[in-house]
């Protein structure tokens, strides 16, 4: 890969993908894209990895799309293109990721961030979706996932006016689970991957599933959803093995089955 660099593991049970694109700032062409989306679907398929954390560097997660490569670009030649495509494989990921940012998250950095599972940043973390300020509106997502995060009008105004906020108003509004200092956000990401690895990656999925159905059905659907994925916890052997140890007053052992 060219653009995406994998260490697997980075840490026991984790897998680590960092961009690799650093004097176009981490810009997501669709070379980029394609290879992220083929590192995460490898990932999902290795056993032996339960959490992914995606970063790029210290300044800058990722500032947005390849504008060079649309500019000249067509309505015809973007539908066929089917940029977003990926995007949409890329969602289906089953394992949980963890988006380490530092630095700029604009345009499709904030809307990949956003497709994470959950955000760990750094001070200096800027997210934002500027695309109104080159004649055009976010399309990985950013309208939807900024709103329900936010709420109409903190997401309308950054919608509409390209505005930028802080990690710090970030995580007031809820966007992101937590700041830290530079030198802390890769580390802190694999404190709460670790967190996350040691229970069992069958309820993990099953729970991840559910939570983001909440996104995407009603109250009611989304209780139905989540009632058989619990009753569906009870035909894995992690589930005898996380009662018993309960009981037994001891560390559970989860194997994934």
């Amino acid at each position: 890969m060219e653009f995406i660099e994998v260490t697997n593991p980075v840490r026991e049970n984790i897998a680590l993908v960092a961009f690799n694109r650093p004097k176009e700032l981490n810009a997501l062409s669709p070379q980029l894209m394609s290879e992220l989306r083929d590192a995460l679907l490898t990932l999902d398929q290795d056993d032996s990895v339960r959490v992914i954390v995606l970063t790029g560097n210290e300044k800058v997660f990722a500032a947005g799309a390849d504008i060079k490569q649309m500019a000249d670009k067509s309505a015809i030649d973007m539908l066929l293109q089917d940029q977003f495509a990926t995007w949409d494989q890329i969602k289906k990921t089953k394992k949980p990721i963890i988006a380490a940012v530092s630095g700029f998250a604009l345009g499709g950095g904030c809307e990949l961030a956003m497709t994470c599972d959950m955000i760990i940043a750094s001070e200096t973390a800027v997210f934002g979706q500027p695309e109104i300020k080159i004649g055009v509106l976010p399309g990985a997502g950013g309208t939807q996932r900024l709103t329900r995060a936010l709420g109409k009008a903190k997401a309308m105004e950054m919608v509409l006016t390209g505005k930028f906020i802080s990690a710090e108003e970030a995580e007031k509004h809820g966007l992101i689970n937590k700041v830290v200092p530079v030198e802390l956000y890769l580390e802190e990401a694999y404190k709460l991957a670790a967190e996350i690895a040691q229970q069992s990656p069958v309820a993990v999925r099953l729970a991840k599933e559910a939570v983001l159905r909440s996104f995407e059905s009603s109250l009611e659907e989304g209780l139905y959803f989540e009632r058989k994925n619990f009753y569906l916890a009870f035909a894995s052997d992690d589930q005898k093995e996380g009662m018993e140890a309960f009981i037994q007053k001891r560390k559970p052992d989860f194997k994934g089955k």
